[in-house]
């Protein structure tokens, strides 16, 4: 707990010390990809110097399940040094939930083989989405990068929320 603690200290210490920065957006639109447990494409449409709407496709595969989700975002940016901003922001995202057709096979005491196939299945993915992460917009190109988190929380499938699973670095051309 002392851990944390001194954490949460640190990052309020580094956070309000660089109150003097300036503007945070300064391009109307930003496209790029997202990387990380899930993958896609993210677009930015600026709605003021500190606030955005985002929207992102994604992809999440693993050996079980596939989702496919379509995301939005309301953002708040905050400046914290010259080309790196902090953001958080709230949303929802709607989408498909797949599981994939698995094959099972077991080896009897007896010696024989049992093989045991699941069907697939699609279900409907509704969540809350919220967003919170650090931008550093690249000086004299187009570019930013960005590292956030975004917690979520599904209503259908497991009713559960995911709070570091969607980790992702995105990188975004600006124009």
């Amino acid at each position: 707990m002392k851990k944390a603690n001194w954490l949460l200290l640190t990052f309020g210490i580094v956070l309000f010390s660089f109150g003097r920065a300036s503007a945070q957006l300064d391009t109307q639109h930003a496209v790029g990809g997202r990387f990380g447990s899930a993958t896609g494409f993210s677009y930015r449409y600026t709605l003021a110097e500190d606030r955005a709407v985002q929207g992102i496709m994604s992809l999440q595969s693993n050996s079980k399940s596939r989702r496919f989700r379509l995301v939005g975002l309301y953002e708040f940016h905050k400046p914290l040094a010259e080309n790196f901003t902090w953001f958080y922001g709230f949303g929802g995202s709607v989408g498909s939930f797949r599981y994939k057709d698995v094959v099972e096979t077991t080896t009897n005491p007896d010696g024989s083989i049992t093989t045991r196939r699941t069907d697939p299945k699609s279900e409907l993915a509704l969540s809350i989405d919220g967003i919170i992460g650090v931008e550093y917009a690249i000086p004299t190109t187009p570019l930013s990068i960005s590292l956030d988190v975004k917690p979520y929380f599904d209503f259908l499938q497991e009713s559960t929320i995911k709070l570091i699973d969607p980790l992702g670095l995105t990188i975004r051309y600006k124009f």
